[in-house]
């Protein structure tokens, strides 16, 4: 199933230069991009991004480290896009990731790990909403009735869901 996700360049990675590397392994990994824009989060913005963590000891800490600096935040889709995005991100902790994932060639500890990925379909609903109003067309459809005006929740568009 065709899914969309949110993926983030942390400013600790954009910091180091890393961001062409990223990318680079998104789309070797099979992922198409919808849209991409790099800029900067307000602490009140990423705020309300980690709004789910709010009573946690660490949420200042997030929130902090999220506007500290330039991001490059994008829209995911593939089949099974969520699951495959978190195993290319690896473990939150670097130093527990995996060989060859994101966070354990560009990261640098739990708190700087050089990338966020939504962590189910909810999530990533909510966070494409938050950054790109909302998600994002499946704009390899032909053979859909609705075509490029298909916004993946219409009936038609079998392909979509």
């Amino acid at each position: 199933m065709i899914e969309h996700t949110l993926a983030i360049i942390k400013p600790d990675a954009v910091a180091s230069g890393h961001t062409g590397e990223i990318i680079g392994l998104v789309e070797k990994n099979g992922f198409s991009i919808d849209r991409m824009e790099k800029g900067a989060i307000s602490e009140e913005y990423a705020a309300a991004f980690y709004d789910m963590h709010k009573e946690k000891p660490f949420f200042k800490e997030l929130v902090t480290f999220l506007a500290s600096g330039p991001v490059v935040v994008m829209a995911l889709r593939k089949e099974n896009a969520i699951a495959d995005w978190r195993t290319l991100m690896g473990a939150t902790n670097p130093e527990q990731a995996a060989p060859g994932t994101l966070r354990k060639l560009f990261g640098t500890n739990i708190g700087k790990n050089a990338v966020h990925g939504s962590d189910a379909p909810e999530s990533a609903a909510r966070e494409l909403m938050l950054f790109f109003g909302g998600s994002q067309p499946e704009k390899d459809c032909e053979n859909c009735e609705c075509k490029d005006t298909c916004d993946c929740n219409d009936s038609c568009c079998k392909d979509c869901k």
